[in-house]
């Protein structure tokens, strides 16, 4: 078989960095009472809707107040470094979370510590940490305030980019739009802010740590934020169509802010469009020795598509010398899409299993030779469904599915109510891990969405019901042993409101 192989000053430092939208791309941590995320709406839309009846004392919609603290200037609130150069931030974890919202929380984690040197450990007997709670809405303190302090990430805020939002206002960061120069890149129509809120928009004496405006950070506000009037309070200039408040996590320039003010010696990209390239330093000249990089792609839905347009690294038997590998995950934890390739090896086409892949790159101190070129696009689903009703099967049912396929179904209902998947007939092959072949089932539409179901062999499926309105299905198979795959049908009903 193959290969399966900031920035009002960082709350201590500086200050507002990043701003953060989101949109389609989230559920919340208990389904009660909460309502589906429109197209327009954006993450910081979601995070005032769940601190609405919060009785925390918040300033810009999610910043807890520690009585005594000054909200631009500190000398010890960022985080330390270990000997390693690592920067340690222990944790603790509420137990009232299940299984899937811890999981989400650590996917979450995850690609901090993949893209710079953050490092979240398990709280022992640290002095500092985090304690990331249910409490009352979606809120975190600025920056490490001494002793252990609450993130809250409660009802209405289980979504990966409200998390890593929070977690960065742990890190020290405020947001995007209250940085000293964010004049000269959108307008602030104080006509339209609520008056109670008019502070949370006045600029601040922020470090900017030599970095341009992000129009595109987790921690900028969206478009409407605080609006009373139904119109615009940020208006992006010179371009007033650029898009602000994405949904999907953190942006390019999160990462650089993190890793500048942390001063973290590590060599990372995360590529965050729908499509892009990547390619290897000094491409199509020599690549540098003694590399060690990753680029992490996330595309905000779908799984990632990755196709070289060019490869040529230094041949070595078994790649010992320079090599790339491939992740199908946000880790080298994740299973292994690609293992160790190196000379002038012609690459398949690779597709993940959800929208997260890795690349590592790594050369040693001797020769070099040209490098990579990539680009990479979002693959999109196969089958799209309306219908209040359906039967589907996977490719070639009854007969045997084919090889080498990333087939996706995407089951749609009207906004309100909620599809039940009755999956009558599956047989895959069999792996202990299903790294082979494989159906992943994902609460909404994308694979950020937490995971409902994951098996492989012949099992009975127990009957899947999703928590909104839309429920995705990710079919995998490898290079060999097909079986006959899977016969399914899905019908829709109102949610139950309260």
């Amino acid at each position: 078989m193959d290969v399966r192989i900031y920035i009002p000053l960082l709350a201590c430092l500086l200050g507002p960095v990043m701003g953060l939208p989101l949109q389609t791309v989230f559920r919340s941590l208990k389904t009660s009472g909460v309502k589906e995320l429109t197209e327009t709406e954006d993450i910081f839309s979601r995070i005032l809707q769940s601190n609405q009846d919060s009785e925390k004392l918040l300033r810009e919609g999610d910043i807890a107040i520690k009585p005594g603290r000054s909200a631009k200037k500190c000398d010890d609130c960022r985080w330390d470094k270990s000997s390693t150069g690592n920067v340690i931030v222990p944790y603790i974890m509420s137990s009232g979370y299940n299984d899937a919202e811890v999981s989400l929380i650590h996917e979450a984690m995850q690609e901090f510590e993949t893209v710079t040197c953050v490092r979240f450990m398990p709280h022992t007997a640290e002095q500092n940490a985090i304690n990331i709670t249910i409490g009352y809405g979606c809120w975190s303190l600025i920056g490490r305030t001494g002793g252990i302090q609450e993130v809250s990430i409660g009802v209405g805020c289980m979504a990966k980019g409200i998390v890593q939002h929070e977690i960065i206002h742990a890190l020290g960061f405020y947001h995007e739009h209250k940085r000293s120069d964010r004049d000269n890149y959108v307008t602030i129509m104080t006509q339209n802010i609520n008056p109670n809120y008019l502070g949370d928009f006045i600029i601040s004496d922020s470090d900017n740590l030599g970095l341009e405006y992000d129009y595109e950070s987790v921690m900028h506000y969206g478009r409407y934020t605080f609006s009373n009037t139904g119109e615009e309070t940020i208006v992006p200039k010179p371009d007033p169509s650029v898009p602000i408040g994405q949904g999907y996590g953190l942006s390019s320039l999160d990462v650089s802010k993190m890793n500048k003010l942390y001063q973290c010696d590590i060599c990372s990209s995360l590529l965050h469009h729908p499509s892009g390239t990547v390619i290897s330093a000094n491409y199509p000249s020599a690549y540098p020795n003694n590399a060690n990089c990753v680029w992490l792609i996330r595309t905000p839905s779908d799984q990632v598509s990755l196709k070289f347009d060019a490869f040529d690294l230094q041949s070595s038997p078994k790649c010992v010398s320079d090599y790339i590998k491939i992740y199908d995950g946000a880790s080298k934890t994740s299973p292994v899409l690609l293992d160790r390739t190196c000379g002038a090896a012609k690459i398949p086409r690779l597709i993940s299993s959800t929208n997260l892949m890795l690349i590592e790159f790594v050369s040693d101190g001797a020769v070099t030779a040209t490098g990579f070129k990539a680009t990479y696009n979002a693959e999109k689903c196969d089958g799209k469904f309306y219908t209040p009703s359906r039967n589907f099967t996977s490719p070639g049912y009854p007969n045997v599915y084919p090889a080498d396929i990333d087939y996706c179904f995407l089951i749609t209902a009207p906004a309100g109510y909620k599809i039940i998947l009755n999956i009558s007939d599956f047989f895959l092959e069999y792996e202990t891990s299903c790294g082979y072949d494989y159906l992943s089932i994902f609460d909404g539409d994308n694979s950020a969405f937490p995971r409902l179901f994951h098996s492989c062999g012949n099992v009975a499926v127990p009957i899947q019901v999703s928590t909104g309105n839309t429920m995705l299905l990710q079919f995998h198979t490898d290079s060999a042993m097909e079986y006959r795959g899977f016969q399914a049908s899905y019908t829709i009903k109102p949610l139950r409101r309260n």
